[in-house]
């Protein structure tokens, strides 16, 4: 193969023309959509608004996917596999916007069905139409299945476009996972362990909790785009390390952002150190993403609050050392106006006594996957948190407060999502390069290497969407569109990822010896927490429908 020859077909301006494509039938697709939704009724037409959000969601994959190459071209570090995965990235989703988005593997948004005329739907197949012909061409998978084989081993499939630093760091995590996460996360997941001590202390000599704490409280100072990184590798070798520093981020977003002078100069540096272990308590029964239904009561006696009220799917709570927790000061405000944020300290607790303080208990909720932290109901019964304790000393702030830190929340978990979906890459072509049958390596099958083609393709677009989306951030911009489509289409890819994994295990992928197992239990939750996947394409919608972005 002629690497040379490969990057170049088709030039790119070709692709660029490709973006300015994207662009225009966006701008169709909003205002066919917008009309719509101005005839209808409540939620009926719910359907054409996420369908939106989806077609907007890979106009922005293809965005960054185009604008990654470029950059790599710039610096002369774009060779043959980038190239491959630039064009079929590009030829497939180009022709998924074309002939139907799957929403889900039951609802497929088409073109015609958002009320995108005719006219501008052929218009829109005859600019690409070269593309999707080069993309989809067979032997465009094989040569980039050709290029993976030949080094079944890289730390990633593909150039990052991570400048040095950050791809020393993202090396150094790397290395870490191998050694001290890897050999024993299938272990600790079929035991339902926690993941032990010493690992988690490890990470905070490595300074994982304060990545984006400023220096003056203790922490690295970093941006968010470092925060993926980590996140990525981490997850990589175990979503349960690799969220482990989710709780750290939204606490120390939620004081940095809201906290008055003494609580950042208090927690800050113990969140940054490790020393404090936080926990986020926002989830109750029976109000899912409705925060404003939320019921769990504090009512003020002297200088303390007393909690009355019940939490649900409470992630690593019996180990934490402070709850961020979301309760209703106010009980004549029904909506989000009366609701607030507590610094609630508790003990550390066991397996045996979860929860050691008075007013406060608990039970686990066993789970599928996503283990190592463990997931709690917790029930409050006068549990007294002091007054002191209530975020940036102002009552009635707690859902704004909350909000302020869902654009890194939902970053970060779209960075997991891509770690999930490039360990389940690892393990497919693992085994795919492994696995003998009919006297060959089952890779040697189209079928089985163009799967994990389009895992590494994939796997590079919602890492590219994801890195986008922090350097937003990073830049002081208003990202919460951007943070929700690389959180909605990496979790998708991650399920779909290990989901083809499997199947290329057979039988085996279904046995719970084999890591594929568990990688397809932590990929599901993806697609739920932190925002499902029907509430991101909501915000999606209807934020771009506002003309906001």
């Amino acid at each position: 193969m002629n690497p040379t020859s490969f990057q170049m077909r088709p030039p790119f301006a070709d692709y660029k023309a490709g973006v300015g494509a994207v662009d225009d039938l966006l701008i169709a697709a909003r205002s066919a959509v917008r009309q719509r939704l101005e005839g209808s009724k409540d939620d009926a037409e719910q359907a054409a608004l996420h369908g939106f959000a989806w077609l907007a969601t890979y106009v922005e994959a293809i965005r960054q996917l185009v604008a990654w190459a470029e950059r790599l071209d710039s610096e002369g570090r774009l060779g043959a596999m980038e190239a491959g995965i630039l064009a079929i990235g590009m030829g497939e989703y180009l022709a998924q916007m074309s002939g139907g988005i799957a929403m889900s593997q039951l609802e497929t948004v088409r073109l015609a069905s958002l009320g995108v005329e005719r006219s501008d739907i052929e218009k829109f197949n005859g600019k690409v139409g070269a593309l999707v012909e080069h993309g989809l061409a067979n032997e465009r998978k094989a040569e980039l299945a050709e290029l993976i084989a030949a080094q079944p081993a890289a730390t990633t499939f593909g150039d990052t476009g991570l400048d040095e630093t950050l791809a020393e760091m993202r090396e150094q995590m790397r290395r870490f996972s191998q050694s001290e996460v890897l050999p024993h996360a299938h272990d600790w997941h079929l035991k339902n362990h926690y993941i032990p001590l010493d690992v988690i202390a490890k990470l905070s000599e490595l300074g994982v909790f304060g990545l984006t704490i400023p220096e003056e409280f203790g922490g690295l100072g970093l941006g968010k785009e470092s925060m993926c990184l980590v996140s990525e590798e981490l997850s990589r070798a175990y979503i349960g390390v690799g969220s482990l520093g989710t709780r750290s981020e939204i606490a120390a977003e939620l004081i940095i952002l809201g906290g008055t002078a003494e609580q950042k100069a208090h927690y800050l540096p113990k969140i940054a150190s490790g020393e404090i272990l936080p926990t986020a308590v926002f989830t109750e029964p029976n109000t899912g993403s409705d925060l404003a239904s939320l019921k769990t009561r504090a009512e003020l006696h002297g200088d303390a609050y007393k909690i009355i009220g019940q939490k649900t799917w409470i992630t690593h709570p019996v180990r934490a050392d402070m709850m961020t927790l979301l309760v209703r000061t106010n009980a004549k405000e029904t909506g989000y106006k009366g609701l607030s944020m507590l610094l609630a300290e508790k003990p550390r607790g066991t397996d045996s006594e979860p929860f050691p303080a008075k007013g406060m208990s608990g039970g686990e909720i066993e789970v599928l996957g996503y283990r190592g932290m463990k997931e709690y109901d917790i029930s409050f019964d006068g549990f007294e948190v002091p007054a002191r304790q209530l975020l940036g000393g102002i009552e009635g702030q707690g859902f704004k407060q909350l909000m302020a830190t869902f654009e890194a929340a939902r970053i970060q978990t779209a960075a997991r999502a891509v770690g999930v979906a490039q360990s389940a890459m690892d393990l497919a072509l693992k085994y795919a390069m492994e696995r003998k049958q009919f006297g060959k390596a089952i890779y040697s099958f189209p079928r089985v290497a163009n799967k994990i083609v389009m895992m590494a393709v994939e796997t590079m677009i919602a890492r590219q969407l994801t890195y986008f989306s922090a350097r937003q951030k990073d830049l002081g911009r208003r990202c919460d569109v951007e943070a929700g489509m690389a959180k909605l289409l990496g979790a998708r890819i991650a399920w779909a990822n290990a989901d083809n994994a499997l199947q290329i295990h057979g039988g085996n992928g279904f046995a719970l010896e084999y890591p594929i197992s568990r990688v397809l239990c932590d990929a599901r939750i993806l697609n739920i927490f932190e925002g499902a996947a029907e509430i991101q394409a909501q915000v999606i919608g209807r934020r771009l429908l506002e003309g906001a972005n």
